[in-house]
């Protein structure tokens, strides 16, 4: 039997298809026998160089890149490349990395060019939409009943009459449907696309988004607005009574002669703005552009010049006075590139790129649906009638193959391994739903070919899988070689203290010592006399007060010196008692003195833990040098720029 390409994907990736072997790439070096190629290398040198201050020569990095590489042969000599979570991790950032060749490049240029033309203009659309889903929802039914709709309108009926009467849009029954301008971005593509083309006078066809049917009327078209930055003051009248609002229109009035007078716009905004979001930035708004801002807000923000600042104008929010800061026109293409490339990478458009792209891998790996043992499963449910989890149990033990890509199969267990039973589906479903899932296994699956070719054949895919995976073993080992480690071994800290006491001095003496809080006076000499009538060792301190006393006492150790900490300057070294506040006010001194240097590692713990973990590394490093040899290439190391 061929192997399966589904089964097998984290296999492959873990067990060297990054390296690239067979690549005619020249290696610089072997490390433990694995060879190094000059691009990675090259690749990681550039890279460092750019996040460096002071960059480095070649020979510089060298020995730094042999060390890294030796730390990642220690990783996989401890089988850290083998385990569930690492090969989890690094198959989600292998499937991150690929997405970018998963696209076809043709088809996204395309759209993105598109979506830019329409950037360039803004369109004035009416619109009646009608449900397509939801309880009781027949879609088809809700089709037809708008296309009667749009005969009417074709036949006379006003469109604004026809948007208040049926539209599920709310705001039809304020605007009779009228949308205003709308800019590129900002609709379902089916939705934006259908406006562009249009021209102006034109009703549309009824067309389908996922938000429902819909029904366009284009009235006119102009050059895009582009964007303003403006600052404002606002006073609120939204729920305010007549005279409740001609109070705030009079505020507004009096900052606008203010402002006339020369007052400075900003101090005003943080002063008297009624807007939160702003007026602590003295009134300044973000950028915005066509149909961000209500109409009257947008219309005045435009109509204004730079430095310009507008009389009162009211809105549905209140009274603003506006100053425009700045403005500007639609940018380059590729500027805006990135911009338009996230916004349609969840939408239907963001999908037609990469399915294109598996279009031509199907055709590239000879990709097939095998129809006739696809009829075999296909008839055994008929027979049983149904597809429950008995039957999918059953075809997950079998190697049918009902798919194939390059000469590997897909069989039916993979396909039912993505299936759900439901006993209510009728048969006419379930045998959609197997030629569904037999499709989507195929596509995988020539996906995974490809993001396996990609890491062998394009060096700079491989250069960043590889980095990413190396990235992740040498977190791992160097976890456990030296920071984990260096924190977690008492004994060797103690160790390591002693070795080096004279190392960690003070200048000045330190409280050291318990406080034990308490949530009031009487549970605090309860605590006190616990303490006093009980002998605890110091590691189960708060575990034996927590049985004791529950969440009405907590302890904490402390090692301050004078001036750090209000409670120990007051405990240790005759300061004034801090005024008590909140919940633990009630607090006493356990086991505690004035030491005049560290008595243990715990004392000066930040520092001693860091040089003790230099000390592993220094050693771990010492180690690998002997435990992996490296062999380089001169003539190779030559070439490297």
């Amino acid at each position: 039997m061929k192997k399966s390409i589904l089964s097998l994907a984290l296999a492959l990736a873990s067990i060297g298809m990054i390296q690239a072997k067979g690549s005619s790439e020249p290696v610089l070096m072997t490390i433990n026998g694995k060879p190094v190629t000059l691009s990675e290398f090259e690749y990681l040198y550039h890279k460092n160089n750019s996040q460096q201050m002071t960059p480095q020569s070649i020979d510089e990095y060298l020995q730094m890149f042999i060390t890294y590489k030796q730390k990642v042969a220690d990783a996989e000599a401890e089988g850290i490349d083998k385990t569930t979570s690492f090969q989890n991790e690094f198959d989600g950032y292998r499937r991150e990395l690929a997405e970018p060749y998963l696209r076809s490049q043709e088809v996204e240029d395309s759209i993105i060019s598109s979506i830019y033309e329409h950037m360039k203009e803004e369109v004035d659309v009416s619109h009646i939409m009608l449900a397509n889903h939801g309880q009781d929802i027949d879609p088809e039914e809700q089709r037809v009943r708008l296309d009667s709709i749009r005969t009417a309108i074709l036949g006379g009926a006003d469109f604004a009459e026809m948007a208040r009467r049926f539209s599920v849009d709310r705001s039809a029954s304020r605007n009779g449907g009228h949308m205003g301008y709308m800019a590129a971005g900002r609709y379902p593509a089916a939705f934006e696309d259908m406006a562009y083309s249009l021209p102006v006078g034109t009703l549309s066809e009824v067309f389908e988004t996922p938000f429902g049917w819909h029904l366009i009327k284009v009235n006119g078209r102009r050059p895009a607005q582009g964007m303003v930055q403006v600052e404002h003051i606002l006073k609120l009248t939204q729920g305010l009574s007549a005279d409740e609002a001609a109070a705030k229109k009079a505020q507004i009035d009096s900052i606008a002669v203010l402002i006339a007078n020369g007052a400075d716009f900003e101090a005003i905004a943080t002063a008297e703005s009624e807007d939160p979001g702003s007026k602590r930035n003295g009134g300044k708004m973000n950028w915005f552009g066509t149909g961000q801002m209500v109409p009257e807000f947008e219309a005045a923000s435009f109509a204004l010049k730079n430095g310009e600042v507008s009389e009162p104008i009211k809105t549905s929010y209140g009274y603003h006075i506006i100053k425009r800061l700045d403005w500007k026109g639609v940018e380059p293409l590729e500027a805006m590139r990135p911009v338009i490339k996230n916004a349609i990478a969840n939408d239907e458009r963001g999908q037609l790129a990469r399915k294109r792209r598996i279009a031509e891998l199907r055709k590239k790996y000879n990709a097939s649906m095998n129809e006739r043992n696809l009829d075999a499963v296909k008839t055994e449910i008929k027979k049983a009638g149904k597809l429950d989890e008995g039957m999918i149990n059953k075809f997950m033990e079998s190697d049918l193959a009902v798919a194939t890509a390059d000469g590997n199969d897909i069989t039916i267990s993979e396909v039912m391994a993505d299936v759900t039973a439901d006993p209510s589906a009728s048969i006419e479903s379930t045998l959609e739903l197997i030629d569904t899932k037999t499709y989507q296994a195929l596509n995988r699956a020539v996906i995974e070919l490809e993001r396996q070719r990609l890491a062998v054949e394009n060096p700079d895919y491989r250069n960043l899988l590889n980095e990413y995976r190396d990235g992740i073993l040498l977190f791992e080992v160097a976890d456990r070689k030296v920071w984990s480690k260096a924190k977690q071994d008492k004994e060797g800290l103690e160790r390591f203290f002693e070795a080096n006491r004279d190392k960690y001095r003070w200048e000045a003496p330190k409280y050291k010592g318990y406080v034990v809080f308490a949530t009031s006076d009487s549970i605090m000499s309860q605590a006190k006399n616990f303490l006093q009538t009980h002998e605890i060792p110091s590691d189960s301190l708060s575990l034996e007060l927590r049985k004791e006393f529950g969440k009405n006492v907590k302890i904490e150790k402390v090692i301050a010196a004078k001036g750090e900490n209000a409670i120990t300057d007051y405990l240790g070294f005759g300061g004034m008692k801090p005024e008590s506040k909140g919940k633990w006010a009630f607090y006493f001194p356990y086991r505690d003195k004035l030491i005049e240097a560290p008595e243990e590692a715990a004392d000066v713990r930040g520092a001693v833990t860091g040089d003790y973990q230099s000390e592993l590394e220094e050693k771990w490093v010492s180690e690998l040098k002997k435990k992996y040899p490296v062999k380089i290439k001169k003539k190779v190391l030559k070439q490297a720029k």
